[in-house]
């Protein structure tokens, strides 16, 4: 299929092109109005602008495809005041299936999370409520019962809570590849055309059933995690490659290796000491975390370590340095500044969330106290030469590349003073971190229509910005236009 994308901007850029795509790529760019053109269909954009289509780098899909269906309790400001919420979602809407909650921030809280909260709020019907940051779940008494009958306290943390989590998703595959194919759909009204999922579990029979029953809304490339690290490698699963029956729209993906643990868990692993005394936690020692390294790199898988505290980063940077191959480190969020220039010189890819940088400031500032201007540390990044990629590890934020643009830009939201305005970047960057392609002849014709110019926004106009219409490769996944 041949056609004209007529009349249309490139950012920052004052004149208006044409752009012709042909089977699937950019075959041509020319000033607009061009006579050679006007045999093939045209598209008027008038004068909106032409951006490469968006990608969220790190997103955990099922997850995200469930939340719109969970009990919000992010602005929960106390335990009191989460369970009320649970006891209201229990009365309106009575049941004895499982009641799962989203989002919620204990860090801040004046109160102590306790199964007894929870059992009063919902009696006998099992209640989990999942941290904001998937790190740790709260659950009531006939939750533990049923998941962990074991368990003390009224938390599971870490790799117990990963376990629940993955536990959670409706047994009807039908109705949770609906609720996906929904989410793509969403994701491309905001000019998404790919993601790197990193739900924990083995995707690449969840997405090949997708793809095979139509899905074509995105682009997907697929992590695996330690569990089935071998499987992949028996299977041939190599980075970059395309599965069959997918019009090579599905790939693997990295090699996902959680190092340490969460900020507002209070399990990111530090050099400086939390209140209570301790430094977070280390799910590997060294010597396994290069062994797994070596392991993905000598079988073509690129490692992702998800580092947060700014011990945990320097251990993943020194197990990088070991292997002599470089690789992602997901989050990233707390750096020592000695170790910033370690991402360039060992060609290790910060896959960051701008948003968390906003979610999280407060708790930051509470935790790590006086470090936080470590925290987030994009522009410093970017400066030592390091790679950026953005996600919004949804849904720990929203699904969404505008926002983490705005966040990275702007360093705020809500109305509120910057937080550490130093580390903000450039918006070409952002734009650069949240995309694979660019708009030039040659380029998959993945792109994104606005309707304002991203390099002349302010960061509230670039977190709202309209999108008109989303094409993969050629193909509109969403279209707007008037």
């Amino acid at each position: 299929m041949t056609f004209v994308l007529a009349d249309a901007r490139l950012p920052g850029a004052g004149r208006r092109v044409d752009v012709t795509v042909a089977d699937g790529r950019i075959a041509s760019i020319h000033p607009a109005g061009v006579a050679g053109e006007r045999s093939l269909e045209r598209i008027p954009l008038d004068g909106r602008w032409l951006t490469p289509g968006l990608w969220d780098q790190h997103v955990h899909f099922t997850q995200w495809a469930q939340t719109a269906r969970r009990l919000d309790v992010s602005r929960a400001t106390s335990a009191a005041e989460a369970a009320a919420l649970v006891r209201s979602r229990a009365e309106a809407d009575p049941g004895t299936d499982v009641l799962v909650g989203f989002g919620f921030h204990d860090a801040l809280w004046p109160d102590l999370p306790t199964r007894e909260l929870l059992d009063e709020a919902a009696g006998e019907r099992p209640v989990v409520l999942i941290a904001g940051d998937l790190h740790c779940s709260w659950l009531n008494t006939a939750a533990f019962a049923r998941f962990a009958p074991d368990a003390e306290g009224a938390l599971l943390r870490e790799d117990e809570s990963f376990a629940l989590t993955s536990r959670l998703t409706p047994s009807d595959e039908t109705t949770l590849d609906r609720w996906a194919a929904e989410a793509a759909e969403q994701a491309a009204t905001r000019g998404v055309v790919g993601i790197v999922d990193l739900e924990y579990g083995w995707n690449l029979e969840v997405w090949t059933r997708r793809f095979a029953a139509g899905s074509r809304a995105l682009r997907v490339e697929f992590g695996v995690y330690r569990d089935r690290m071998a499987d992949a490698v028996a299977l041939g699963l190599r980075t970059g490659h395309a599965v069959d029956g997918t019009d090579g729209l599905l790939t693997m993906g990295p090699f996902k290796v959680i190092s340490d643990g969460s900020l507002n868990t209070r399990t990111a692993l530090c050099l400086h000491p939390y209140a209570d005394g301790g430094h977070g936690v280390a799910n590997l020692t060294p010597d396994e975390l290069a062994a797994d390294l070596r392991f993905a790199v000598d079988n073509g898988i690129e490692p992702a370590v998800h580092a947060i505290g700014d011990e945990a980063n320097r251990l993943a940077l020194d197990a990088f340095e070991a292997v002599g191959a470089g690789g992602r480190i997901e989050h990233a969020q707390l750096i020592d500044p000695a170790d910033v220039p370690r991402f360039a010189a060992f060609g290790v890819v910060a896959s960051v969330q701008p948003e968390h940088a906003m979610d999280d400031r407060d708790v930051a500032d509470r935790l790590w106290a006086g470090r936080t201007g470590d925290a987030f540390p994009l522009a410093s990044l970017l400066a030592s030469g390091a790679r950026l990629a953005f996600g919004s590890d949804a849904p720990v934020a929203p699904l969404d590349p505008w926002a983490a643009i705005a966040s990275a830009v702007g360093r705020t939201r809500d109305g509120r003073e910057p937080w550490h305005p130093e580390q903000r970047i450039p918006v070409e960057a952002a734009l650069d971190a949240s995309t694979r392609t660019r708009v030039t002849v040659g380029e998959p014709a993945d792109l994104a229509v606005v309707e304002a110019d991203p390099f002349a926004a302010m960061p509230d106009g670039l977190r709202g910005m309209p999108v008109a219409a989303t094409l993969l490769a050629g193909r509109f996944t969403h279209n707007a236009l008037a």
